[in-house]
C-alpha cells in the first residue's frame, strides 16, 4: 500500500470514528494536517496572520461540515479545497484594500521540506543544472510571482510547491485536469515572461 493510500485509509478511519461521535478523531486530523494547510495558504496569501487565521477558519469549517462529508474525494483534497477557497477570499479582500505584499523566497516551501521557495521557482525558469540563485534573482521571481494573476499564482503553488497531483489540483479548483494543465502551462509562460522583462 503506497504512502498515499495509507494516509487516505487513515483519514476515512478518522472521519468514521468522528461521525460516531469521537471528538478525539478531529484532533488527530487536525494535527495530522495544520502544517500542511497553513504552509499552503501562507503561500498564497503570504501574510503569517492573515495565514493562522484562514487556517483556524478552515478548520473550523470542515468540523462543521464533516457531518454531511461523502467521502466522494479524499479528505485531505476536500480540506485543501476549503482552505483554497477561504484564502481566494481573503486575499480578494485584501488586494482590494491595497494592503502591502511582502513573499520571502528564502523560506522553506513546506514544514516537511527545507528547500528554499527560491530553488523551486528558479527551476521554472532557468535550465536544470546546479543554478546559483542569487538575491537579484530571488527578487525578480518574487516581483514576477507578484505581477501574476491570483490564478496562475496560485496553481503554481498548488503544482511546483505543494507538489499535488493534477488531479487533486482539479477536485481543489473545480476545473477539469486538461483546465490544470493549461493553465499551468500559461503560468509558468507569464512567469518567464515577466522575469524575461525584468531583466531587460
Amino acid at each position: 500500500m503506497s504512502t498515499k493510500a495509507q494516509e487516505v485509509a487513515l483519514d476515512r478511519l478518522l472521519v468514521d470514528r468522528f461521525k460516531s461521535g469521537d471528538e478525539a478523531a478531529f484532533n488527530e486530523m487536525v494535527s495530522r494536517y495544520w502544517d500542511r494547510i497553513y504552509g499552503m495558504v501562507h503561500q498564497l496569501l503570504r501574510n503569517q496572520q492573515d495565514a493562522e487565521e484562514v487556517t483556524q477558519d478552515a478548520f473550523i469549517r470542515a468540523h462543521r461540515g464533516l457531518v454531511n462529508f461523502r467521502g466522494d474525494s479524499a479528505f485531505s483534497t476536500w480540506l485543501y479545497q476549503i482552505a483554497t477557497n477561504l484564502a481566494r477570499n481573503r486575499y480578494w479582500y485584501w488586494w482590494r484594500r491595497k494592503r502591502d505584499k511582502t513573499v520571502s523566497f528564502d523560506q522553506p516551501v513546506s514544514a516537511d521540506n527545507d528547500t528554499p521557495l527560491s530553488e523551486v521557482f528558479a527551476a521554472e525558469v532557468e535550465t536544470p543544472g546546479d543554478i546559483t540563485v542569487t538575491h537579484e534573482f530571488i527578487d525578480r521571481i518574487a516581483a514576477g510571482m507578484d505581477k501574476l494573476n491570483p490564478k496562475h499564482r496560485e496553481i503554481l503553488i498548488l503544482r511546483n510547491v505543494k507538489n499535488m497531483a493534477y488531479e487533486e489540483i482539479a477536485v481543489i479548483l473545480g476545473i477539469s485536469v486538461g483546465t490544470v494543465k493549461s493553465r499551468i502551462a500559461r503560468a509558468r509562460e507569464s512567469l518567464r515572461a515577466t522575469i524575461g522583462e525584468d531583466f531587460k
